[in-house]
Formats: C-alpha cells, structure tokens, sequence
C-alpha cells in the first residue's frame, strides 16, 4: 500500500472546526496513514490527536503552524519533527497565546467605539482555555449576539485587514520562527508560497528555511510543477497537505486530495539525522 501523507491538518485547538478524535475518524476515512497536525502557534492538540491515532494505526508528526511579519505581510512557517517538550518553545507559545488575548481586548475595544455591545467574556467563555483565540472567534460572538447577519458580515464589516476594528498581531520576524523551530529540532518550512510575492519567497528562501510547500489547495499543477522546481534548485526540502480546517472554510473535499508520498518524508528525516550529526 502507498503511504498517503497530509502534513498540513488544524484542529479546533486553533482555528479548525473538528476535535483531536474527529480529525483522527475523517483522516481515517480519507485513507491517510500520516499526518501532521499544524495548529496556529499552539502544539496542544498533538497529544490528543496521537491517543486517538494509534489506535488507527496513523503515524503524527509533531508539527506547528507559526505566524510571522514581514514587509508588512504575514507570513506562515510551518514546523515539522519539533520537540513538543522544548521549553523555549512552549514558553514562545504561551507569549504568543497572552497576546493573541491582548489583541481580542483591543478589537473589542474599538467595536465598543463603534456602537457595538460586545464583551471579551462574550468570545471567550465558552472556547476552552487551549484555544489559541482570533478574529475567527469574535466574528462567531458578534454573529451569535446578532450584531451581524453572518459570521462573514462580521469580517467583512469589522474585522477584515485593514477594516475599522483591525488590529494587528504581534509578530515575530520569519527568522526568528526558523530558530523556534530549529532549536526545538525541528525542520522550518514556508507555507503556502503561492499565496505571497516572490521577491518576499526569495528572501524567506535565502534566509535559511529548510523548505518549501509545494502541494497546497491554492497551488495548481503548474505552480506545483514551479514550487517543486524552485526546491529542486535551492536544494530545500519540499512539503505538502491539506491546510484542512473543515466547518466555514467549506473544505471537506481537500481532506485526502492533498497529499504527498513517502520520499518527502524520507528526505526530511535524512535532514534531521544530518543536522543531528
């Protein structure tokens, strides 16, 4: 049987709609036997996930999903054969989850300035205390305080780039997630380059990453064939999956469409061993 692989999987630990058992079950069905789970800038969910996991026999590959800045752009780094006991990481991770919380205060904020009724306790009291809190979760508390007619009416409205109650993230710069990753051993490879400027790739590229994603929903055959030939050239790792989240994104279909074979990991582990060396 060949291996079938999606390493780019969220949970309802970060913005997914699905729990660590459900996305286990639709993995199954999906007849993936290795996956990675990617959450947004929390490694929480791996545990439950590899519980649920063993008993379908599915491999997991620790992974995190970390989000960076640059030029004004956000940039994701995904990070694969992390050390999800590395304190350093976790201590990042923890920083990280105080200011997404910071930032739904300050969103909250400006919605309050205009005219909106609206309370953090209202977006957070029913998400569990691991859930890496966003703009995702004050857009479901307007909808369900009827402030919006649609949980899109609220991004498009309010919370969108750049709308009236934006407020930017803090972020880390893109070589400083590389060493996050790195130093929790693991490998640092760039998500979704389809969906950024190609002088930004190429500093990314230059900057030290150890790969690239080259299978992606956003990605078609051709820019596929071109990602795989930019790693091809620079000697970098290549990755690949879903970028599943299930619920609103409306992306059932992705779940087993995406994915990539054996030799993509073989060759991350060959890396792995020889940066161990």
């Amino acid at each position: 049987m060949h291996d079938k692989i999606d390493l780019h999987i969220h949970t309802s630990f970060s913005d997914g709609a699905y729990s660590p058992e459900e996305i286990v079950r639709r993995c199954t069905e999906a007849g993936l036997n290795k996956i990675s789970i990617t959450d947004h800038d929390s490694i929480d969910a791996i545990p439950h996930v590899r519980e649920h996991a063993k008993e379908q026999n599915i491999e997991v590959i620790p992974g995190v999903e970390l989000s960076s800045e640059m030029m004004n752009n956000e940039v994701h780094i995904l990070g694969y054969y992390i050390d999800i006991n590395n304190s350093e990481l976790i201590e990042y991770l923890r920083f990280f989850r105080d200011e997404r919380l910071r930032r739904v205060g300050k969103i909250i904020k400006k919605l309050n300035n205009l005219g909106l009724e609206i309370t953090v306790e209202d977006v957070i009291n029913d998400l569990p205390s691991y859930v890496a809190v966003g703009r995702p979760h004050i857009a479901q508390a307007m909808y369900n305080k009827g402030l919006v007619s649609s949980y899109y009416d609220a991004f498009n409205k309010y919370l969108k780039n750049n709308g009236p109650a934006y407020e930017k993230k803090v972020h880390i710069s893109p070589v400083s997630a590389y060493k996050i990753i790195n130093e929790a051993g693991g490998l640092a490879i760039i998500a979704h380059p389809g969906n950024m400027q190609q002088d930004i790739l190429k500093y990314l590229i230059e900057a030290g990453a150890d790969g690239i994603e080259v299978v992606h929903p956003s990605h078609n055959e051709t820019l596929t064939k071109h990602y795989q030939q930019i790693a091809n050239a620079y000697f970098l790792l290549a990755s690949g999956g879903s970028d599943f989240h299930g619920g609103k994104r409306n992306d059932e279909q992705n779940l087993g469409k995406y994915h990539i074979t054996q030799r993509y990991l073989e060759a991350m582990q060959k890396r792995l061993i020889k940066d161990s060396a």
